[in-house]
């Protein structure tokens, strides 16, 4: 294993893949540096000595400025470094050279076995999805929820509840010492085969969201629940849907209809629309939207998985929870399975716009013509202004455990971020909630906030999504299976229940990154086909939050 390496040979800094002692001597690419203090895994050292003002770079693009002097051989910290990138433009755009498509010819006659769509998508997944159109109607959301799961098989194992049922029974009989001692039982953290318990062998679940808007807010923010909304139920996961309405809220049900349709013409899928104050008591309301919910999913256990090509899946690429090795190992690995995918024809989204700052010109020189890369600059720019306006700008990003493990500066977190997306053109950008209707690599705005985008991602018809993470992060999604990757092999070894699949092999140089690449995509077919879940379903870590444009970073 190496001790440290340079990502680019325009960089002036070294990252360390291991703790490094001050006072001693690494040797890379001919080079001698004296460590100035101890430096941890993960942080950067710089390669010359840098005055104020000077920039640092890495990944070749500018990533920060000296604030102070710095040795060579001295670590960058948040002390010594701001934040600082490259100005952007269209009128800037030099169109990159023409991409080659990787050789894709050992993909091509690989399927995996999922739920087809009359519009010709996809689906990983069967699920129901019971949602609400304001917040009132919350609590009878959670009442079905409670009842379908229960009965229906999809109730998240009692290993807590037993564990409150011992703790009471101890209490009533004075056993005071088994206070002290009684635990959860220990769930294994293997891949689970779905579970026979299911009464319904075909429905991968029945999912209910719950939010805090609908009404007493913007008109933007109203409308922009419908539109996510929208997306969620013509995402190809979902086989059908049940709609519970106050009625005199802002997020109307004639509104609803108009975006599904406005993104699926062709919507064939059953949905119920249920509307509390032309029922009268919530009695009736229920009984009906229980009973009318139990035979739609009775129909949608009718359907079958059948085979597709992979280029059919739709994946998110998204991370989370990052640190120094993220734009080293897990990142580019799933950059490179982008690229797979878009060589077969497949689609991927890259979120997380603010973690895009500082490469906005390399991806606009990526993009397939200048109107694409023209509204990738202008939602760039409306986003910054919109978060600017509250106080919230972009390089407030990093997060406390990002800077923690060596994100320092937006631009150093960003231009790892960006190592998602691969090598391939860019071939559409997207609103937040607006669908892919090409294959290829798409930008698709969203806050970098793990639960925003990955909300954002199955909004916009993600079928898996690829999540990496550094520091760890329990994030799942309630339509698209989102899957965990780790990217050191210490944190899957520390956080086994919530980590499916390590790219820390390539940290210790065991794997390439196209060969860790080729594994995880090998796995994904086995959770497309439903032969295994995600530790984030086997948790039941149904995440789900609406954006409030410009807000949330």
């Amino acid at each position: 294993m190496h001790t440290v390496l340079k990502l680019h040979k325009n960089d002036n800094v070294i990252v360390a893949l291991q703790n490094l002692k001050g006072g001693e001597t690494v040797n890379y690419d001919n080079e001698s540096y004296e460590i100035q203090h101890d430096i941890e895994a993960k942080h950067k050292f710089v390669t010359e000595d840098l005055s104020v003002g000077d920039h640092v770079t890495m990944y070749g693009v500018l990533v920060g400025k000296a604030t102070q002097p710095i040795k060579r051989g001295a670590q960058i910290t948040t002390f010594n470094l701001k934040h600082e990138s490259d100005p952007y433009s269209v009128e800037k755009r030099q169109p990159a050279p023409a991409w080659t498509p990787l050789d894709v010819e050992s993909w091509k006659s690989k399927t995996f076995n999922g739920y087809h769509r009359a519009n010709g998508s996809v689906g990983t997944r069967n699920y129901w999805l019971v949602v609400p159109l304001v917040f009132c109607e919350n609590r009878n959301i959670m009442i079905m929820k409670d009842a379908f799961e229960r009965e229906l098989g999809y109730a998240q194992p009692e290993i807590y509840r037993n564990q409150v049922r011992d703790l009471l029974a101890a209490f009533h009989s004075g056993n005071t010492e088994a206070l002290e001692t009684i635990t959860l039982a220990d769930p294994s953290s293997e891949k689970i085969k779905i579970s026979p318990t299911h009464i319904f062998q075909n429905v991968d679940g029945i999912k209910f969201l719950t939010h805090e808007t609908g009404c007493g807010g913007t008109n933007q923010d109203t409308d922009a629940l419908c539109d996510l909304f929208a997306g969620m139920i013509v995402n190809p996961n979902v086989a059908g849907v049940t709609v519970l309405s106050l009625g005199c809220q802002k997020s109307q049900i004639d509104y609803l209809k108009e975006q599904i349709l406005k993104r699926d013409p062709l919507f064939e899928r059953p949905i119920l629309y249920f509307d509390q104050q032309t029922y009268g008591t919530e009695h009736t309301m229920m009984s009906d939207a229980i009973r009318e919910t139990f035979k739609g999913i009775i129909e949608i256990n009718k359907q079958t998985r059948q085979p597709a090509p992979i280029s059919k899946l739709t994946i998110g690429l998204k991370c989370g929870g990052s640190d120094g090795f993220s734009g080293i190992s897990a990142n580019p690995a799933i950059g490179h399975l982008s690229d797979i995918m878009v060589s077969l024809g497949g689609t991927t989204l890259l979120a997380e716009f603010p973690e895009l700052c500082g490469v906005e010109q390399e991806l606009i020189n990526r993009c397939v013509d200048e109107a694409k890369a023209q509204k990738f600059a202008d939602l760039m720019k409306e986003y910054s202004d919109q978060a600017a306006a509250v106080g919230a700008t972009f390089d407030m990003n990093p997060s406390v455990g990002n800077i923690k493990d060596g994100l320092i500066t937006d631009a150093i977190k960003s231009a790892g971020a960006a190592k998602k997306g691969g090598n391939a053109p860019v071939a559409d950008v997207l609103n937040y909630t607006e669908q892919p209707t090409q294959g290829g690599l798409h930008l698709l705005c969203t806050p970098g906030n793990d639960v925003l985008a990955t909300t954002g991602m199955a909004a916009s018809s993600a079928t898996i999504i690829l999540f990496t993470t550094g520091l760890g992060t329990p994030t799942g999604n309630p339509v698209t299976p989102t899957v965990k990757i780790s990217t050191n092999n210490k944190l899957a070894e520390k956080m086994p229940d919530i980590i499916d699949f390590s790219c820390g092999k390539i940290i210790t140089g065991e794997e390439t990154i196209e060969q860790n690449a080729e594994s995880l995509l090998n796995w994904l077919i086995g959770l497309a086909n439903g032969d295994y879940l995600t530790k984030a379903e086997l948790l039941g870590q149904d995440d789900f939050i609406p954006w409030k444009r410009g807000v949330n970073l």
